[in-house]
């Protein structure tokens, strides 16, 4: 498995102003998100990216890109149909090769010298199978990500065959259906915006495109399809992802990378200083 390109979606009309957001990156350089993104692939090994986005945002993502600018083209999605209808406005690009799927609106911080994209890419080569990157996630927060069951299939590792891929599923559900053995309670597996992924993916979706041609598609029912087709895995990675679109998602990104940088000391000198003037 050769893994050269990297499928990025921002096209949600929402969320489209998040990867333009500017943070203070590992080193101490503000960045958008989207060159942290972008350099959170290139440093695992990706040469080529994609950037789905609305009509119209091309000038502003192109300037956002950073370094990397002259690697990234552009895929625009029409109209808002949904994150399974972005992803297929990949298509092209991707070709019949496997390809690394990022979402725009997520940044992951590796908790070891590994950077999560590297983890994903090395485990999808080693195991030559579609990987997604999942993070055990507290019950109360599932309605905000696609959640996978299955059975741990690694035996030194967080890996996992899954069985079941459910979008934003509630606690009652996925108890019933996405139960993970060797969890622990209350915990569930959740998607952490990182794919490892082929061809296959987007003729499942444009399948399910073609039943509810009307519906917004959704990339959960594909991946649950995949599940059921053929071997695919879940790897728990070393690392967090912070979703920039959460309540204080971009100060709790711009807080890790702070403290997984440079900065971690005297950021951390600042953190005392404002909990001691916090009023009683």
């Amino acid at each position: 498995m050769n893994i050269r390109k990297a499928l990025i979606t921002a096209a949600n009309p929402h969320q489209r102003q998040l990867p333009l957001q500017i943070l203070v990156g590992l080193q101490g350089e503000p960045k958008s998100a989207l060159q942290l993104i972008l350099e959170e692939a290139g440093g695992a090994g990706i040469e080529e990216f994609c950037v789905v986005v609305c009509p119209g945002d091309e000038p502003a993502y192109a300037a956002a890109c950073g370094p990397l600018r002259d690697r990234v083209r552009f895929a625009v999605q029409p109209e808002p149909r949904g994150y399974g209808h972005a992803v297929l406005c990949g298509r092209e690009f991707c070709g019949d090769g496997p390809f690394l799927h990022l979402v725009g609106d997520h940044l992951a911080v590796a908790t070891g010298p590994v950077s999560c994209a590297r983890q994903l890419l090395d485990m999808a080569v080693a195991e030559n199978s579609p990987v997604s990157a999942v993070q055990p996630t507290r019950e109360h927060l599932l309605t905000s990500f696609g959640a996978v069951g299955g059975k741990l299939v690694g035996r030194d590792l967080p890996l996992y065959q899954v069985e079941a891929v459910l979008e934003k599923p509630t606690p009652t559900v996925a108890e019933q259906e996405l139960l993970v053995p060797g969890l622990r309670a209350g915990f569930f597996l959740c998607f952490f915006g990182l794919h490892v992924l082929d061809a296959d993916i987007f003729g499942l979706l444009a399948r399910l495109l073609a039943t509810a041609p009307d519906q917004r598609l959704s990339l959960s029912p594909a991946l649950h399809a995949l599940a059921a087709q053929r071997r695919y895995l879940a790897l728990a990675v070393a690392g967090q992802r912070y979703d920039l679109g959460a309540p204080y998602g971009l100060l709790y990104a711009q807080l890790a990378l702070a403290l997984a940088g440079r900065d971690r000391d005297p950021v951390l000198t600042q953190l005392v200083e404002l909990l001691a003037q916090r009023p009683h």
